[in-house]
Formats: C-alpha cells, sequence, structure tokens
C-alpha cells in the first residue's frame, strides 16, 4: 500500500505532466486529508485552514476532483480517490516519471526580481489569498497589505485584481512610484491625477473640469468627483488598487490629506450606498514610519494583512516547483539562513538551477560583496545608514547573545525593515545572512574606528 504523502507526490508529478498545472496550497490539503483512514470533513478544513466552508465545498474541492479526473481520465471524487489513485499510480511505467523530470527541466525559469506573473507555476500561496478575495466582495471591504520590500505584496494585489475581474469587477491599478515627483507637491495635483487616472482605466470620459470647483477644496472636489460621477456611471464594483502607497510618506501634508480621504470614503460606505460600489486595496511597504491618528487612517481599518514569510513546507514546495530534491538538513538551513523571505528563497533557487550548482556551494561565502545577495544587503545598508537611530539599534542586536528590548519606535521600524524579529517585547535578528552580514560590518566598522585612534595616538607622540 502506497503511503500518503507518496500518493501526492506522484500525483503532483503526474497532473504536471498531464495538464502543465500544479495543485494550490489548499488543493493539496483536501486532497491529502482525503486520503487519510480517518477524513475529515470540509467544513473542518476550512476551519483549521482559516477558509470558508462555502468557498472549499463550491470551488476547491470540484476543481481539484476534476484535475484529478482529467488527469486520470476517470472519474474520481472523495469517495472514492484512495483506491482509484493507488490502483493506476501503481500501473504507472517509471518512463512516465521520467518523462516527467525531463519536461520540469525544460521549464524556462523566471526571475526573482518584480511581482510574480499570473500565469507563474512560482507563486506559492500563504493561505491568506481566499480571505482576500472573500473580503473583496463585501459591501465595504478594505484590505491593507503590508510587508517589507519584496515580500510579495504587488503579487497578491495583482491576484486580488485577477480574482476581481472573473468576478465581472471594474479594477483600477495605481502605482504611486511611477507618478511624477511634481505631483506630490500639493493635494489639488495629485487628486486631480487620481481622478483622471481613474476615469481612463474605466474607459470613461474625463469630466474633471465640470465637477470640480475650486471653491469646494480638492478634497471635497475629489469625493464629488468619485460619487457624483464615477460610481453613477459604474454598474457593478469597483477594486481600486494603490500601490507603493507610502510613497506618500516623504510629504507629510499630502499624506495626512489622501489618506483621511481614503478613509472618510471607507465610513461613507455605512450610509451612503453608493460608496459601497468601491473596494479599497492599499499596499506599503513598512519601511516608511508615520505617526497617523488612528481615527483618520485607513491603515487602521477594514482587513489588515501583514504579509509572513514562508514557512518551511511553502519554501520545500517552491524547492520542488524548481526541481531541487533538498535534504531535510538543507531546507531547515536555508530557512534559518533566510528566515523564509521570499526574495531571498527565490533568489537562492534561481541561481542554484540557473548555475547548476547544489545550494551548500551557493551558500557559502553568501555575504560576501561577490555574493548573489550583496546587492540586496547594500540596499538594506545604504537605508540603515540614513538613520543613524536604526544602526545603532540594530547593531545591539547583532551583538547580544540573547533577545533584548528596544525602544517601541525603534523595534517596529527595524521590524517593519524585516531585519529583527519580536519575542513579546524583545528583539532578535530575524534570519542568519542579516546576522552575518550586519556582524561583518559592524565589526570593520570598529576596527575602522580602532586603526583610527591608534593611528592619530603615534601621529600625536
Amino acid at each position: 500500500m502506497m503511503g500518503t504523502e507518496q500518493i501526492i507526490e506522484s500525483i503532483e508529478e503526474l497532473i504536471f505532466d498531464k495538464t502543465g498545472k500544479s495543485l494550490s496550497f489548499i488543493q493539496k490539503i483536501v486532497l491529502l486529508e482525503s486520503l487519510c483512514e480517518t477524513r475529515k470533513n470540509y467544513a473542518q478544513i476550512a476551519t483549521e485552514n482559516n477558509y470558508s466552508e462555502a468557498y472549499i465545498k463550491q470551488i476547491v474541492a470540484p476543481k481539484l476532483w476534476q484535475l484529478l479526473s482529467e488527469a486520470l481520465g476517470e472519474k474520481i471524487n472523495r469517495t472514492n480517490c484512495r483506491a482509484v489513485l493507488e490502483q493506476r499510480l501503481n500501473t504507472l511505467s517509471l518512463q512516465t516519471t521520467s518523462k516527467f523530470r525531463q519536461m520540469q527541466c525544460k521549464v524556462a525559469l523566471e526571475s526573482p526580481e518584480g511581482q510574480v506573473p499570473l500565469s507563474s507555476t512560482l507563486y506559492i500561496e500563504r493561505g491568506i489569498e481566499q480571505i482576500c478575495y472573500q473580503q473583496i466582495l463585501q459591501p465595504r471591504a478594505l484590505i491593507n497589505i503590508n510587508a517589507p520590500r519584496k515580500m510579495g505584496k504587488t503579487s497578491l494585489m495583482t491576484r486580488i485584481l485577477a480574482y476581481g475581474n472573473s468576478q465581472n469587477y471594474h479594477t483600477v491599478r495605481l502605482s504611486l512610484h511611477r507618478a511624477e515627483t511634481e505631483l506630490f507637491t500639493s493635494s489639488k495635483k495629485f487628486l486631480r491625477w487620481l481622478c483622471v487616472n481613474v476615469t481612463h482605466q474605466l474607459g470613461l470620459e474625463s469630466k474633471i473640469e465640470e465637477y470640480w470647483d475650486e471653491e469646494m477644496g480638492s478634497l471635497m472636489n475629489c469625493t464629488m468627483y468619485f460619487q457624483k460621477y464615477l460610481l453613477q456611471k459604474i454598474s457593478s464594483p469597483m477594486i481600486l488598487a494603490l500601490d507603493e502607497v507610502n510613497k506618500l510618506f516623504e510629504y507629510p501634508t499630502l499624506v495626512c490629506d489622501f489618506l483621511a480621504l481614503l478613509r472618510s470614503w471607507y465610513e461613507e460606505t455605512r450610509d451612503i450606498s453608493i460608496w459601497q460600489k468601491i473596494r479599497l486595496v492599499i499596499v506599503k511597504s513598512t519601511e516608511g514610519y508615520i505617526n497617523l491618528d488612528i481615527n483618520q487612517s485607513p491603515f487602521y481599518a477594514g482587513l489588515v494583512i501583514n504579509l509572513p514569510p514562508f514557512t518551511r513546507f511553502q519554501l520545500e514546495n517552491l524547492a520542488q516547483r524548481h526541481n531541487l530534491q533538498l535534504t531535510s538538513s538543507s531546507l531547515e538551513r536555508l530557512m534559518d539562513f533566510t528566515g523564509g523571505f521570499p526574495y531571498l528563497v527565490r533568489l537562492a533557487f534561481y541561481h542554484a538551477v540557473h548555475n547548476n550548482i547544489t545550494l551548500e556551494d551557493l551558500l557559502q561565502n553568501s555575504t560576501s560583496h561577490i555574493s548573489l545577495f550583496s546587492h540586496y544587503l547594500h540596499e538594506q545598508l545604504r537605508y540603515l545608514q540614513q538613520n543613524s537611530d536604526l544602526v545603532d539599534a540594530l547593531q545591539q542586536v547583532i551583538m547580544a547573545n540573547t533577545p533584548i528590548l528596544l525602544e517601541q519606535e525603534i523595534a517596529f521600524r527595524l521590524k517593519s525593515l524585516g531585519l529583527i524579529d519580536l519575542l513579546g517585547k524583545q528583539a532578535i535578528v530575524s534570519c542568519g545572512l542579516y546576522r552575518e552580514y550586519f556582524s561583518n560590518y559592524f565589526n570593520q566598522t570598529i576596527n575602522s574606528k580602532h586603526s583610527l585612534k591608534n593611528s592619530a595616538l603615534v601621529h600625536f607622540w
């Protein structure tokens, strides 16, 4: 009799061979629980994995059984899956497995830079996608996606928009880092830019001059343009996704005005039904820090998603999709070294496959200036060097052998950079890569200061 894990591994290979598709995280969970002798029902699976029972029962499970049926050419359901899969997999020849591995090796690698394409087989679900999909269907939807750079925020946002498209929603995506600097010099310029871009993406005629009254002020003008024109013109809900909102933190007056405006739109959904047509997705890197009134900021309303790093299971899943067979010890080392940060993991896997080298070789001297991580590490260092209070605090954490207590705001800012984790109120470095790199940097800095001091003393004498 085949083991459950062996069945899942074999069926994944077969499905990819037949359809070019991979099982999602939640599909594998449903399959795993369906293969167990003591099976959990869909309600239990949903509760344990933070999904709704309806989503598991009406969407995930039917698609899974259809996918398996197509791959095997035989009707498969929850009742007969174990018996059918065992029988069919036992009769498969070694040629099928060999063919799969040949095909997998030919799959083009994707650069780890930028968002993960919608069609990519390398996107790893982290158990929050379905929560976002369900939330965006709600009339008062507001989703805040927060994480340090390169954690997958934009990739998640793109999938929320794609899901909205599948529901026939209008979708508007604005990346603030693409806006000219001049637009951030006044609320009027920025809000008119917002109105024009939303109008264009909705495929409507611009009527901003018709609705803009200088006597009303920019915040009210923007609100009226949405309420009296844009929202009146669309018959289905609109998802407005704002990426890189942290760019506004460089402009204190503008950011306070704009965030208060977004919060007011969210509050309007309580009493004015037409505002329920708008669903907001706000994406920001957490490197920026700004003190905001909790009652005027959209960051403290709606669904707040703090993107987590990969788990060991997700890291192993991604390794398999790169056709990398890693030992348990290698996985543990990579998990400790990268902290499960998606960009660092993908970068390691990409170079391991691209250069045909083992993960162990890849991680040797990884903090040197010629390593694949050097550019990213230097970016982190440059940001820190602009904030001396953060440098001092991180040095304390790096040099300490045990978790230490930091001032609250400093701890928040270092955590938002992904550099530390918090155990209660005490800080520890978040991964081995940062510990090695910044230990070397701080030691070199200390040695340089000692050398300068000694040179000065010799010169004096």
